[in-house]
């Protein structure tokens, strides 16, 4: 018994403190359907497929959404889109994120429809310093992924700038603030599942 609660301390200590958000607040439109919905693997949704290996990093996840009763189906703790409701945006997003972890210097964040990222790609990530940046970004050979890495609240202002004058061009941000880019060569492990070809 004693052994039992000692591993499972160490497991504990061994989770990142850097609270993890996973962004199902998506519009789906070219797959057809709430793609943070569909069966995937032995799970009963994209998103709890996403949220349950998350669990195994990091000591706190969240799902950042526009509704939280879609996802009934998971023991979850969830940062409702209520800044902008009307717009579907991945700034909106941070906003909310922001303005309820007001005590959190940065976040990890990921898309709910990059399944394949693995825990070695994660962890490349949270090595990094990100009090010296404003972001730091996965990087593959085809380009940047603004929805996998880890957001400082210095671009909280200017993000509210942009949703104030309704620009949500993430990858604009990016290039004018102070990013560091952890590159992974395998394009697959980005790989988005946007359409049902994808998902098949």
């Amino acid at each position: 018994m004693l052994k039992s609660s000692f591993i499972e301390k160490e497991s504990l200590m061994s989770l990142h403190t850097i609270p993890c958000v996973l962004f199902a607040g998506g519009k789906s439109s070219r797959m057809g359907e709430d793609k943070s919905l569909l069966p995937f693997a032995h799970s009963k949704s994209l998103a709890q497929y996403q949220y349950m290996r998350l669990k195994e990093i990091f000591s706190d996840v969240y799902i950042s959404t526009k509704d939280t009763a879609k996802f009934d189906h998971i023991n979850a703790k969830f940062i409702e889109d209520a800044f902008a409701p009307e717009v579907h945006a991945p700034t909106v997003g941070f906003v909310s994120i922001f303005v309820q972890l007001k005590t959190e210097n940065a976040v990890f964040v990921l898309s709910v429809d990059t399944p394949f990222v693995t825990k070695e790609v994660i962890k490349k990530l949270l090595k990094s310093k990100i009090s010296d940046y404003d972001a730091v970004i996965v990087r593959t050979p085809g380009g940047i992924h603004p929805l996998c890495g880890i957001y400082s609240r210095t671009l909280l202002k200017p993000m509210m700038e942009m949703i104030k004058n309704d620009n949500h061009k993430l990858n604009a941000l990016l290039k004018r603030s102070n990013v560091h880019y952890v590159d992974i060569e395998d394009e697959d492990l980005l790989m988005n599942i946007n359409t049902q070809d994808e998902y098949k």
